[in-house]
């Protein structure tokens, strides 16, 4: 057997136990990394922990540091609180406040499980109260989180940018976050529409109630273990007015985001240097801020891409591409990679896929016929709207959190059959979207 076909094993056999047990896949990914490396490609442990990138580890570190800061301060609740003022109490455009304000933090940098996390309690609290589907707005935070997640400084834009980099293809950050963006967006249209939203556009509610507002935010919070990552992302609320710490976090983000962006600076040392500053100006606040960086996300992506180099140096995304391409055209080559990307995403880490999955196009891409940002782009997006399924961070955190008004059984058959839809469904729509009109 060839290395490349140890390496692949290898690579099923981590996501088969990754999925099947609550271990971190980045652990799981070291270990297959050291295996086939040292036993199958004779290489030393040097080599074998040389393909970790440090820009992409330092930008986890540093933008959920600051992102900790934020939920330590009550700023994602302040965010929260303005948003459905600003809608006027509007009960129809409760479900787009909190699409719009979960894809505004993974855009600013939150890890997608932890924005989850923070708004679908605080959703689905507005869903059991307002008589509003629990299926549609737990969806709407997911596809919300997806909607943001791939921007230029959000942690899948960083990842999928960092290997599309890697591996010398053109940069196409403003391609693959569209593409994800107006992807979820038309999904939460159709939510919105076949799950009654249209029989909420004639209720309001009064946004100066704080107490019940308060109480919906006291909601967010809550948490369930993420498999294989076990990350939780508790938050506390504030008072209702607007401190001036809060105020310095806003100011933060939009630095962050524009000396990044504008200026070309690496984002993990702007967001760790406006997480430190912010730390300083309260130190007592926030000294357990660092705690709550998202360790496990570290591990998984530091493994999972040390990994994805053993895969490289073995040859495997060449055989799997060629073998895809093998099958008659580039574009048919796409469609069955991004099947693959949906399917094991909806059972595995859209985190610990990215690295993998992108470097496997390259032969395709390289086949000619098949624009690169595009093609990433449906890979990306293919391998992320599965989210969704009960059986990834996103879906269960979901459910867990569901509202006294559904039985968890029957909240489960919901989100199962939705997500069955969506991993059956979404990759050919994404595939006709985005690979063919760019064919050729």
């Amino acid at each position: 057997m060839g290395p490349e076909w140890v390496a692949i094993l290898a690579l099923v056999a981590l996501f088969v136990v990754g999925t099947a047990l609550p271990i971190n896949m980045g652990a799981l990914a070291y270990v297959a990394a050291w295996l086939v490396g040292m036993y199958s490609l004779d290489l030393d442990e040097k080599e074998i922990v040389a393909g970790v990138s440090g820009d992409l580890i330092l930008t986890l570190i540093g933008v959920t540091y600051l992102f900790a800061i934020a939920r330590n301060n009550g700023t994602v609740d302040l965010i929260v609180r303005t948003a459905v003022r600003a809608v006027g109490g509007r009960v129809a455009l409760i479900p787009w406040v909190m699409f719009a304000v979960t894809g505004v933090l993974t855009a600013v940098g939150a890890v997608s499980p932890a924005a989850c996390a923070i708004i679908g309690p605080i959703a689905l609290g507005f869903a059991g109260r307002y008589g509003i589907s629990p299926l549609m707005m737990g969806m709407f935070v997911v596809h919300g989180a997806q909607a943001g997640g791939f921007s230029p400084i959000s942690i899948y834009g960083t990842i999928t940018n960092s290997v599309m980099s890697q591996n010398d293809l053109p940069n196409s950050e403003i391609t693959i976050f569209l593409a994800s963006l107006f992807v979820n967006l038309a999904l939460a249209v159709v939510l919105f529409v076949v799950l009654g939203g249209r029989s909420l556009l004639s209720q309001r509610i009064d946004p100066d109630e704080d107490d019940t507002l308060a109480a919906d935010l006291h909601r967010g919070g809550a948490t369930v273990p993420a498999r294989g990552m076990g990350t939780s992302a508790p938050v506390g609320t504030q008072a209702l007015g607007v401190r001036r710490d809060q105020v310095l976090t806003l100011v933060a983000f939009l630095a962050v985001a524009v000396v990044a962006l504008a200026f070309d600076k690496n984002i993990g040392f702007v967001s760790i240097t406006a997480a430190v500053l912010l730390a300083m100006l309260s130190p007592n606040e926030h000294k357990d801020a660092v705690k709550q960086i998202a360790w496990p996300t570290v591990l998984l992506v530091a493994g999972v891409s040390t990994y994805a180099t053993i895969l490289e140096a073995a040859g495997s995304p060449e055989f799997v591409g060629n073998w895809a391409a093998g099958l008659g055209t580039a574009v048919l080559g796409a469609l069955v990679l991004c099947y693959v990307g949906g399917v094991v995403s909806a059972f595995a880490s859209s985190t610990a896929l990215l690295p993998v999955i992108i470097p496997i196009a390259i032969p395709l891409i390289a086949d000619g016929g098949v624009s690169a940002g595009l093609f990433v782009a449906a890979l990306a997006v293919s391998s992320t709207i599965v989210d969704v399924s009960p059986f990834s961070t996103n879906g269960a955190l979901m459910l867990a959190n569901r509202p006294d008004s559904i039985e968890e059984q029957v909240y489960y058959k919901q989100i199962l059959t939705y997500s069955v839809i969506v991993v059956l469904v979404g990759p050919l729509l994404v595939w006709a979207a985005l690979v063919l009109p760019g064919w050729g």
